[in-house]
């Protein structure tokens, strides 16, 4: 299966709209997940039209709109390989160890929350992953968001794209 992960989209606040590159990747998806702080509900709507299956969570910025359509926490097998998804996690001191403890039964979890992409493996296993985010870089040089195809129990091919930089309309 070929999976889009992205999180923390803040729109309309950080971008008016998700970028291009991220909605004709969509199409191609097999499966797209959503680590939080969609902000709009506009957002979600947009996906779950695109998307031929969608996997969400709400975050911190996500109002009670959005609480009501989505869960804390979501589970999902994608092709023989256990996901989890999460918005925050806490710091990254220590990130391993609490997310293996919290979900051990887990192959995989992506999160979002910081829009510092991460790429790290606990000891036990889990794989942990952020995509950054598609609309809002704060201190990273690019906004960002990920692939990754999952067959046969294995994730494999996990890439962080990075966006080219938002053109600012003049008077807007």
């Amino acid at each position: 299966m070929r999976l889009l992960l992205m999180s923390d989209t803040h729109l309309p606040r950080r971008a008016r709209e998700l970028p291009a590159e991220l909605l004709a990747r969509v199409r191609e998806a097999d499966a797209v997940v959503h680590a939080g702080d969609w902000v709009d509900a506009a957002t979600l709507d947009l996906l779950e039209a695109r998307a031929r299956l969608l996997v969400g969570v709400y975050g911190n910025n996500d109002g009670p709109q959005l609480r009501a359509r989505l869960p804390e926490v979501a589970r999902a097998e994608f092709g023989g390989v256990r996901f989890g998804v999460v918005h925050e996690t806490g710091g990254a001191q220590g990130r391993e160890r609490r997310c293996e403890e919290r979900f051990p039964d887990l192959d995989v979890l992506v999160f979002g929350h910081s829009h510092i992409p991460w790429d790290s493996t606990a000891p036990g296993g889990l794989r942990l992953l952020n995509p950054g985010s598609p609309t809002d870089r704060r201190r990273e040089p690019y906004c960002t968001y990920m692939t990754a195809v999952a067959e046969d129990g294995r994730l494999g091919e996990v890439r962080l794209h990075r966006l080219p930089p938002r053109r600012v309309t003049p008077g807007r």
